[in-house]
């Protein structure tokens, strides 16, 4: 399991110790404890033999993040979710993020038939009735390709 820390918490966390340190320059060398403590907002974890990974956020990292979520609709043809639900990787490939339980999010491919203003006609992706995110996608896409960690 790895832990995500994003670039703005980073930098949130050195304007935060630098405040600290101007504040009172005698204390700098050794920051309270409150001061070098960081909450990380969401956990991943590989899930054994698939090519994605298991994205826990916390109850704050999901609030900052806006998560929203819809289910699935039965289409006439297929399935059906908004627009704002698919993602593109960078071979273009067509993603959703399933949430299978509270604070928890799978990307799971998808088969777009068409694209109708903003609904998505799929031709296969999660069942009827899956709950996939709407609001905050982007976000958990680029926490679990992170790079950086």
């Amino acid at each position: 399991m790895r832990r995500i820390e994003s670039r703005s918490q980073r930098t949130l966390l050195a304007f935060a110790i630098g405040a600290a340190c101007v504040g009172g320059l005698a204390g700098c060398g050794t920051p309270p404890a409150e001061a070098t403590r960081v909450n990380f907002p969401a956990t991943i974890e590989a899930i054994e033999g698939a090519e994605v990974e298991r994205i826990t956020v916390t109850d704050r990292g999901a609030e900052r993040l806006g998560l929203e979520t819809v289910s699935v609709e039965p289409g006439p043809s297929g399935l059906v979710i908004p627009y704002s639900s698919l993602l593109y990787d960078a071979s273009g490939q067509t993603w959703v993020y399933t949430n299978p339980e509270t604070l928890v999010y799978i990307r799971e491919k998808v088969t777009v038939e068409r694209i109708d203003g903003d609904l998505v006609h799929l031709t296969d992706g999660p069942a009827p009735g899956t709950s996939i995110v709407t609001v905050g996608a982007a976000e958990l896409f680029g926490a679990e390709l992170d790079t950086e960690n």
